[in-house]
């Protein structure tokens, strides 16, 4: 159970007066709303040094080369002012006449591509959680048996250890009378969002929205309480009633996997053979959906369009963005994610950006043969460290680089932890997961402001999901320029050029003060300006003149 679903619950059981009364200790620092694009040196705020990046670019008069990026997500509002100019137009599809006319299997797949929507239209919009899938999968094999590891041949003792684990984490982590009392307690939550919504005249609010607003309904009231204690307790005021909704509603789904079979949310519409990788034409090419927030979001952060005077301004100016619907309000399903990486390389995008993650991964090999093909063809891929403040060298969190069959591990991998400010939280988000070994930078994930739903319409997001975009977006800055550079020298480039924290952090979920280099591999942040620097001394030969050996010794922040 993520922070918030551990603060939402006691919250629930408590009727919320145990966070925050009406005005209570409700403060929030005004930082700017690029903050994660600016200097440090010359705002005071712990961004990626952007605009450092194009003076040094521009001074050296480099020539920009377009660069697809795939984005797989949620979906995204394709009719938005800030990223309509950046959409990929697929150049071989002629668009909405029906007809597959590149002949690559998907229909219309104009902007990309939807992998969890039907032919007949319908599209996945929540699913269940892949622990409580992987549970019930395994129940009738293993459930009340009594077992001796060492009889075991070595794929049932892997079978088995992972039975366990899922069983651990689906009925071990259900305390029925909570849940219980959430189910019955949900219906006054959601008559309360309703209110709010209606009086504030939006769908989606959080917890700045409620500051200045005073209802009378009480159901209201104990929203406008819940929303912002919860804020308050995560040290971002950017969380919506639609996460909080999602959260409930996960919550609940996991507590009926307890003791039943998962609704499965993605048989009836996909209708692919699921068990078979090779089975990979379905979907359809309604990439926006009905879910495209957390999509929208991210694909701003990259490349909304930049210095057009409206809403926000992306890291890279010369790049489209590919969008690969793959993830529901759920766990999303490896043979999706396998699939969509392989149309992304298979259609010429550099960078994949891979904001998702779970807990259990039944068909990892699948998702392992897409790192290895995308390493092959040399496509950079950045992914979310997740948001459940544990460390991810010693408990599982998926996809990640290193393969299911113990033969080392893929070297086109970033993995991206959440960093945020000083003034406003502190360097490393409290959210975060972390990993000496598995996380490998951290960049700016607390109060991101980017693109949101809605033609006109731009917000506030928090999470490692908005940190892992930053870095496609470098990533995606450098290779305009240094078109021949390959993942590894990406990945090299914004590695090594991270800058070093002058003091200690704190370790995120405890009060424990560390050192970044404790809670990540390179122990940095990342910036684009030095990125790009070192970017341009990086040869495109011989790899053993590029990558030196790795070591700690970089800038230092501020």
């Amino acid at each position: 159970m993520n922070k918030i679903s551990k603060i939402l619950l006691a919250a629930l059981l408590t009727g919320s007066s145990a966070l925050a009364q009406d005005g209570d200790s409700v403060k929030s620092i005004s930082a700017p709303k690029n903050w994660h694009q600016l200097d440090l040196a010359t705002s005071g705020f712990n961004g990626i040094s952007l605009d450092k990046a194009y003076s040094l670019i521009k001074s050296k008069k480099l020539r920009s080369n377009r660069i697809l990026v795939a984005v797989i997500d949620s979906g995204i509002d394709t009719l938005h002012e800030d990223l309509k100019p950046i959409l990929w137009t697929n150049p071989k599809e002629i668009p909405g006449n029906g007809i597959d006319d590149d002949k690559n299997g998907y229909v219309d797949d104009v902007h990309g591509w939807n992998f969890i929507g039907g032919k007949d239209g319908r599209n996945v919009k929540e699913d269940s959680d892949e622990g409580a899938r992987v549970y019930n999968k395994l129940r009738t094999k293993w459930d009340g048996k009594e077992v001796v590891s060492e009889n075991l041949s070595p794929a049932d003792k892997v079978e088995y250890n992972t039975y366990v684990r899922a069983r651990d984490k689906v009925v071990g982590s259900v305390n029925k009378e909570e849940v219980a009392y959430l189910r019955q307690l949900f219906p006054s939550f959601l008559k309360g969002d309703s209110i709010i919504r209606k009086e504030l005249g939006k769908d989606e609010y959080n917890g700045n929205d409620l500051k200045n607003f005073n209802p009378v309904n009480f159901d209201a009231i104990k929203i406008k309480s819940l929303v912002l204690g919860i804020s308050k307790a995560n040290n971002s005021y950017d969380i919506t009633n639609s996460q909080l909704i999602d959260d409930i509603k996960g919550q609940l789904r996991k507590a009926d996997a307890a003791g039943n079979a998962p609704k499965e949310y993605r048989k009836d519409i996909v209708g692919d053979d699921e068990t078979n990788i090779n089975d990979r034409f379905y979907g359809n090419n309604d990439i926006m959906a009905s879910t495209p927030f957390h999509g929208t979001h991210c694909s701003g952060i990259i490349a909304a369009a930049r210095n057009n005077g409206k809403g926000v301004d992306g890291i890279a100016d010369n790049v489209r963005i590919m969008m690969l619907r793959a993830v529901p309000d759920g766990d999303e399903h490896d043979k999706d994610i396998a699939i969509a990486i392989r149309y992304a390389v298979d259609n010429g995008a550099r960078i994949i950006s891979m904001s998702f993650g779970k807990d259990f991964s039944p068909e990892k090999k699948w998702v392992d043969d897409a790192f290895k093909y995308a390493e092959i063809k040399g496509v950079l891929l950045v992914h979310a460290a997740g948001n459940d403040s544990k460390n991810i060298d010693s408990t599982d969190n998926f996809p990640n680089p290193v393969y299911i069959n113990g033969k080392g591990r893929a070297s086109n991998v970033i993995t991206v932890g959440a960093s945020g400010d000083i003034k406003n939280g502190g360097l490393t988000a409290s959210f975060s997961n972390f990993g000496k070994n598995e996380v490998d930078v951290f960049a700016p994930g607390v109060s991101i402001y980017s693109t949101i739903p809605g033609d006109t319409t731009y917000g506030n997001a928090s999470g490692t999901s908005m940190a892992c975009p930053v870095v496609a977006g470098i990533a995606a800055l450098i290779l305009e320029h240094y078109p021949k550079l390959t993942p590894q020298q990406l990945k090299y480039a914004i590695e090594k050029s991270a800058g070093l924290p002058k003091e200690k952090v704190t370790k995120p979920g405890t009060d424990e003060k560390v050192e970044l280099s404790d809670l990540s591999k390179t122990g940095g942040i990342v910036n684009a300006y030095e990125a790009v620097k070192l970017a341009g001394t990086l040869k495109t030969t011989k790899q053993k003149e590029v990558f030196p050996k790795m070591t700690i010794k970089k800038n230092k922040l501020g």
